[in-house]
């Protein structure tokens, strides 16, 4: 392994998501690597470079999780109807791979509840299942747990999503990705306000929402900034955690991301 695809790992999926700059990539795996870590740190811009010098590399083999993360850089910036469009790409050109199949699956059933399709995103969670469990990534459970999570949230099923949260905290402790713990702390604290548990869902989110600023993952600090503009912050007051919403929403702009209305 090249230091150049060790650093890039670290920076994906490992414990420096902060890392910038970031290495140049030297082969199609270490593009799809950027782009991940790039679109962590809402750099849009540069992520999306990445994946459309993927997307012109026939063969590279990447073209599925390509277009997967694709679509989820979509999805984090509300445009759900495009990202169902990226996703269903990139579960045709999945093929017999289980871990591209399984993240497709799991992208559309975001897709779907984003647009408020909460049948179909089950039915889609649903054939997640097997491609998951046959597949060799400790990420994809962590995935599918978050998506069950907010499919329960959206159902008004608070017990069915902090079970789905808690779940994927405890799997995403076991690896080394800081931005899957990250993420995971996100989902449980909007479960856990969706079960009604108000001063719970707040601390978790105010630890988070400073681990997420040293972390560099802007995306997920905006997110957090907006929960506690909804349900307040021990730490900060409401001026002040609106400032970090705005300040991140702004953020990603300047780095390349264009908020869908849609």
């Amino acid at each position: 392994m090249t230091s150049t695809h060790a650093s890039l790992i670290d920076a994906a999926f490992g414990e420096r998501p902060d890392m910038w700059p970031l290495p140049a990539a030297t082969d199609p795996q270490d593009r799809w690597l950027r782009a991940v870590a790039a679109g962590g740190q809402g750099r849009y811009a540069v992520a999306l470079a990445e994946l459309a010098a993927l997307h012109r590399s026939a063969g590279t083999g990447l073209q599925s999780s390509a277009m997967s993360t694709r679509a989820s850089f979509l999805r984090q910036l509300g445009g759900h109807h495009d990202a169902a469009g990226w996703d269903g790409r990139a579960l045709a050109a999945a093929g017999a791979d289980a871990a591209a199949t399984a993240d497709a699956l799991i992208g559309l059933a975001a897709d779907a509840l984003g647009v408020g399709r909460f049948g179909a995103s089950q039915r889609l969670l649903d054939r997640a299942v097997g491609p998951v469990d046959a597949a060799d990534d400790a990420r994809l459970p962590i995935r599918l747990d978050w998506v069950s999570a907010e499919l329960a949230m959206m159902r008004g099923d608070g017990a069915t999503a902090v079970a789905h949260a808690e779940r994927a905290v405890a799997a995403a402790a076991s690896i080394p990705s800081a931005r899957h713990r990250l993420k995971s702390d996100v989902v449980l604290a909007a479960a856990l306000c969706s079960r009604g548990e108000v001063d719970r869902s707040r601390a978790i989110a105010d630890a988070a929402l400073d681990r997420a600023g040293d972390l560099g993952l802007v995306p997920l600090r905006w997110a957090l900034a907006s929960l506690l503009a909804d349900i307040g912050s021990s730490e900060y007051t409401p001026g002040q955690v609106t400032d970090f919403r705005d300040a991140s929403a702004d953020t990603v702009r300047r780095r390349g991301g264009v908020w869908s209305d849609r």
